[in-house]
């Protein structure tokens, strides 16, 4: 069994907040000291009560999902004697009602661009098999109830 932590901090910045006008900005630190500007979504926190240069809940859970697929990618890939010289995903999610009438993360797609080299290239059907098992190994995909696609770019 393995634990992963994160901190999150907010502080009040002298506003009233009993009349919900305060800001969302706040503080995600993890292991090492990495520290991440976070705030409520500019779609569900109007501003100026929420930053959009900052990083949202449902960005994280997109990135999330996205990095675990990649990582695995890259880890089979590897296996399989495919060299991949870079990797690039232009990932989605969609907030809609659920079938419970609730907001939540209904879809994620995935658009995964790896660029290989060397002799050895994979097929069609190779690419779409890595894939496919990435998608069945990710730790994040395996815990969340929202749809994931996976729609590799080729070319």
């Amino acid at each position: 069994m393995a634990k992963y932590g994160a901190t999150i901090a907010w502080q009040r910045n002298g506003e009233t907040f009993t009349d919900n006008r305060y800001s969302r900005v706040h503080r995600w630190t993890f292991d090492g000291g990495i520290e991440v500007r976070a705030s409520g979504s500019p779609h569900v926190v109007p501003l100026p009560y929420s930053a959009e240069n900052a990083v949202d809940p449902e960005e994280a859970f997109v990135a999330s999902l996205s990095s675990c697929h990649m990582l695995w990618f890259l880890s089979l890939a590897a296996k399989q004697g495919f060299c991949v010289d870079s990797y690039t995903d232009a990932a989605e999610g969609v907030m809609e009602k659920n079938t419970e009438g609730r907001l939540a993360m209904t879809g994620v797609t995935l658009r995964p661009h790896a660029v290989f080299s060397g002799e050895k290239q994979p097929s069609l059907s190779e690419l779409e098999a890595l894939h496919h098992r990435a998608h069945d190994e990710c730790f994040i995909a395996n815990s969340v109830k929202t749809e994931v696609r996976c729609v590799p770019v080729l070319g």
